[in-house]
């Protein structure tokens, strides 16, 4: 199939997955929402997106305060998904369309999509019938456009989409720093799409925030370059610039974020051979960072008494290093650390030095791992 979207649509989507809170630190600061909103529409914004997963449906609700409730339906695209992982059965997965539907009061989804597909949620997907599903949703018309978030590896993307040849466009985690990344593989994945003939949306443009806030060494080498935008900037207008892109999702959080991307992204302008040379020269710099050669062979883990997962620490401790993540760090070491040993729960009995075969002094980098992450 070819690609079917408009060539000249806004290219700025509004992530709804990080929005404003309240105090109380729960509850969605809707007015600022609202706001978000109107100068979002009114710079010619028109693309959604929320999940039902998402802030636990508090998500999905903000958009029929902020949005469906004050706008006329023509004046917005919303997109929304199905997460099979977190239904026990078929039926309740298929439950949740309908619940969105009420929690939005969209009246249909101009964008529809099955929830962070990979390799471990695959067969729960197939189990469930859900390609099936929103195919009879979209003939009923509750569905205007149907596809799918993707978090894995090319060839699974190259297989799913030679299995499902109907797949109206596909959600991709693309920003340069991922670009060629081996766990990631944002380029290898685009290359698939654009073989298919498939049209992308694109998330984690600026890395869960971590290119919007650079090492020092990266942000000089933008400043040299123009003083006058800033490091998100820079990472949301080179994947909008990629060929085949609906849309580049920002999840702002606050109208500041929300005002710095319409700023450029209002009038947009692709890439230049210059621009390119620039982002050349950050991912040399981000390169050059010193960080902990840890080879993920986990064979450090496989005796420890406190079921410590070592390298997934030592990965959140190496993008704290090199993408100055701050709070989004400790979010990240949380996930890594679910269910299992913290850094702090090392006894130092030794026994994953004497297992790394790159001699790692463990016990002092876990210590290390505590203070800055913990």
């Amino acid at each position: 199939m070819s690609d079917w979207f408009g060539k000249d649509v806004f290219k700025l989507g509004f992530g709804l997955m990080r929005l404003p809170k309240l105090e109380d630190g729960v509850s969605i600061d809707i007015p600022q929402v609202s706001e978000m909103v109107d100068k979002f529409i009114e710079a010619g914004g028109t693309y959604f997106d929320t999940a039902y997963v998402y802030d636990g449906g508090r998500s999905e609700e903000a958009a029929k305060a902020a949005l469906v409730d004050r706008y006329p339906r023509d004046k917005y695209t919303l997109a929304t998904k199905l997460n099979a992982r977190v239904s026990p059965n078929e039926e309740e997965a298929k439950k949740q369309l309908f619940t969105s539907l009420e929690r939005t009061g969209a009246g249909y989804f101009d964008y529809y999509l099955l929830h962070a597909i990979g390799r471990g949620n695959i067969d729960t997907y197939n189990e469930y019938h859900i390609w099936d599903f929103v195919k009879e949703q979209k003939e009923a018309g509750l569905i205007k456009h149907w596809g799918f978030s993707f978090h894995a590896d090319p060839e699974l993307l190259d297989e799913l989409l030679t299995e499902h040849p109907d797949v109206e466009f596909i959600q991709l985690q693309i920003n340069y720093a991922d670009w060629d990344n081996e766990q990631v593989q944002s380029r290898r994945c685009w290359e698939v799409a654009r073989k298919h003939g498939v049209s992308v949306t694109v998330m984690e443009p600026v890395k869960g925030g971590a290119l919007a806030n650079p090492i020092p060494a990266v942000q000089e080498i933008f400043k040299a370059a123009n003083p006058d935008v800033s490091p998100a900037s820079w990472a949301i207008r080179y994947v909008a610039s990629l060929e085949g892109i609906i849309t580049v999702l920002s999840g702002m959080s606050n109208v500041a974020q929300m005002e710095d991307n319409l700023s450029y992204m209002r009038d947009f302008r692709p890439y230049t051979e210059e621009e390119y040379a620039v982002i050349e020269k950050v991912k040399e710099a981000m390169a050059a960072v010193p960080t902990i050669p840890c080879t993920a062979c986990h064979y450090c883990t496989d005796g420890c008494p406190m079921n410590i997962p070592i390298p997934d620490i030592i990965s959140v401790k190496n993008q704290q290093t090199v993408y100055n993540t701050g709070d989004g760090a400790k979010r990240n070491y949380g996930f890594a650390t679910r269910d299992k040993g913290k850094a702090s729960d090392c006894i130092q009995c030794g026994q994953c030095e004497a297992a790394c075969p790159q001699g790692l002094p463990i016990i002092e980098l876990l210590q290390e791992c505590a203070a800055s992450l913990e």
